[in-house]
């Protein structure tokens, strides 16, 4: 993964529960969507709730969204031909700092194991969009960011849903809030086709397990730090939306 100069590991995982539940805590042992066979299966009992491995998979992937976006948000910052396009990846990289700092305060609490890299296939999203320019990069990364956001936003509703965890609830609340408010930015770039969107997003591809889990972090290593930006002037609630043309 292209790691920005803005991003430094200098967290390290604490608490007495990660040095207990390392083993149950990383969904990389089996695969991040195929842990067991039921994921409601509760792994452990915490003073904010039972934890379930949904609850877990569903930190650990948040994360690792942070891990390709907030990069790809800078690139689009960097590179982006139009203001649309750059006020999507401030959008980017302000919300996943934010998610960031949210999974890295509440990780050692539950006992989980964060990864320091997004998945395989997450990186390859960056290669790709990388390796555009002009307006076929702003619209090769307006649709694939607005394809994953598209598919893990149900995601978020079934874990609030169901979640009794209430620091796995307050993360789902705060990435509903987030993952919306991108939604709705790279809508506004106009680069969004939804006949192609809605396709993906109820027809992905059939990877590879390891494909779609992060690898796990190196022992002992410090945890990736995605740098917050107080200097980029972003609301965090949803903005309303603009009449945009659809792309065919």
């Amino acid at each position: 993964m292209r790691l920005s100069r803005n991003m430094v590991g200098t967290v390290f995982v604490g608490g007495a529960l990660s040095l207990t539940l390392t083993a149950l805590a990383y969904p990389a042992v089996l695969g991040i969507d195929k842990t067991a066979s039921d994921t409601s299966r509760i792994i452990a009992n915490t003073r904010y709730g039972p934890l379930t491995e949904a609850d877990r998979d569903f930190v650990v992937k948040v994360r690792s969204a942070g891990l390709w976006e907030y990069p790809l948000g800078e690139l689009a910052m960097e590179r982006g031909t139009t203001p649309e396009m750059k006020e999507a990846g401030e959008h980017l990289v302000v919300g996943h700092a934010g998610l960031d700092a949210t999974c890295r305060k509440i990780a050692p609490e539950l006992g989980i194991v964060l990864p320091n890299q997004a998945t395989p296939q997450q990186q390859q999203f960056v290669a790709t969009i990388e390796s555009k320019a002009g307006r076929e990069f702003d619209s090769t990364a307006a649709n694939i960011m607005r394809v994953t956001h598209g598919q893990i936003f149900p995601a978020i509703a079934k874990i609030r849903a169901s979640t009794q965890n209430t620091l796995v609830r307050q993360l789902a609340d705060q990435a509903n809030d987030t993952v919306l408010d991108h939604i709705t930015v790279l809508e506004k770039t106009g680069m969004v086709n939804y006949d192609q969107v809605n396709f993906q997003q109820t027809a992905p591809p059939k990877l590879p397990q390891e494909q779609l889990t992060p690898p796990p972090p190196q022992p002992g290593s410090p945890v990736v730090v995605l740098t917050p930006r107080p200097d980029l002037d972003v609301r965090t609630t949803t903005p309303s939306p603009s009449a945009t043309p659809t792309v065919r």
